[in-house]
């Protein structure tokens, strides 16, 4: 099939979608160059908006680019190309993350991905509570198969469990307001940046759960002046883990395309959702909060599901401020 043609046009929306994705902190860590010769858009790491403190591997980092990719991807085939993306495709460039070749047309249009592709500009990281009824279990298989198809494993805990986690992540989370280092770091991106479109801005931060069940990230805590008074969240938080195989780069880009995959799969079926990263950051707990029961595997990511309010949306950087020429 004719490939699209790849002017200005299509090189911004394919851009915008990518920035789109979720990153830690917001830092959108990541920047795009297109080498026309080749027809490939090559995806950066932008080691500026690093978090050498919270994410000292890149891991966090990784994650993000990977979930980048995932809407560039999308973006991709929803314009009418068959893209090809390449993770780590030059080891002697470590800092292209990756390649996505633009050169193909497809065959045909999938409504699946015009859904995902809508989803991509409505959904948000939500940290008010969730008032609506339980996740459904065929939402949730459905939710594991996205992730699967990222070569990905998206673990359903039960309650037992989901405690478990639950108290691995309330531990992160003191550790993360007492660390000197982590809390500088968490200050600096946390309210407004000088009218920069990065960074948690303040009408995007969330309250604390008033019966201390749900251990949300505490930004007031780094900020007294942004504090939010308590409120009730839901009493039976569904939590998922993200689950990959081995705990490589590769892995981490891997990790952030069935991040995203999830996440707006989630969107097109109005299930809401959050990232508790907390534990993620810090290696001795990001390994305990594996299930040994499910054999070798690596957590990367967990993430809240459920119903409720969309929640505001947080800035962007444009196409043109992460786009090299």
């Amino acid at each position: 099939m004719t490939a699209p043609v790849l002017d200005a046009r299509a090189l911004e929306t394919l851009v915008s979608a990518a920035v789109a994705a979720p990153s830690l902190h917001n830092t959108q860590p990541w920047r795009f160059r297109l080498v026309p010769e080749t027809s490939v858009l090559e995806v950066r790491a932008a080691p500026e908006r690093a978090l050498p403190a919270t994410d000292p591997q890149g891991r966090a980092l990784h994650v993000s680019v990977g979930a980048a990719v995932l809407n560039l991807r999308t973006a991709a085939r929803h314009l009418g190309w068959a893209p090809e993306v390449r993770l780590l495709p030059d080891p002697a460039e470590p800092g292209l993350l990756a390649g996505v070749r633009l050169d193909e047309g497809a065959g045909s249009r999938l409504p699946a991905v015009d859904a995902l592709y809508g989803a991509i500009w409505r959904r948000h990281s939500i940290r008010s509570p969730f008032t609506g009824p339980p996740v459904p279990e065929r939402v949730l298989a459905d939710l594991a198969d996205a992730a699967r198809a990222e070569e990905a494993e998206l673990l359903l805990p039960d309650e037992a469990e989901t405690a478990r986690l639950l108290r691995l992540t309330a531990e992160a989370e003191r550790r993360n307001t007492v660390d000197p280092a982590q809390r500088a770091e968490s200050r600096r991106w946390s309210g407004e940046r000088n009218g920069k479109p990065y960074g948690i801005p303040s009408a995007a931060l969330g309250p604390q759960d008033a019966d201390g069940r749900l251990p949300m990230r505490d930004f007031g805590a780094l900020a007294p002046e942004r504090h939010l008074p308590p409120v009730r969240f839901e009493a039976h938080p569904r939590i998922t883990v993200l689950l990959t195989r081995g705990d490589r780069p590769e892995d981490w880009l891997r990790a952030g395309l069935a991040l995203e995959h999830v996440l707006l799969a989630a969107t097109v079926h109005g299930v809401r959702a959050s990232l508790l990263h907390q534990a993620m950051e810090w290696r001795f707990l990001r390994w305990e909060a594996r299930d040994a029961r499910h054999g070798p595997a690596f957590a990367q990511m967990l993430i809240r599901l459920g119903y409720g309010p969309e929640g505001a949306p947080t800035p962007r950087l444009p196409a043109a401020e992460v786009l090299d020429g």
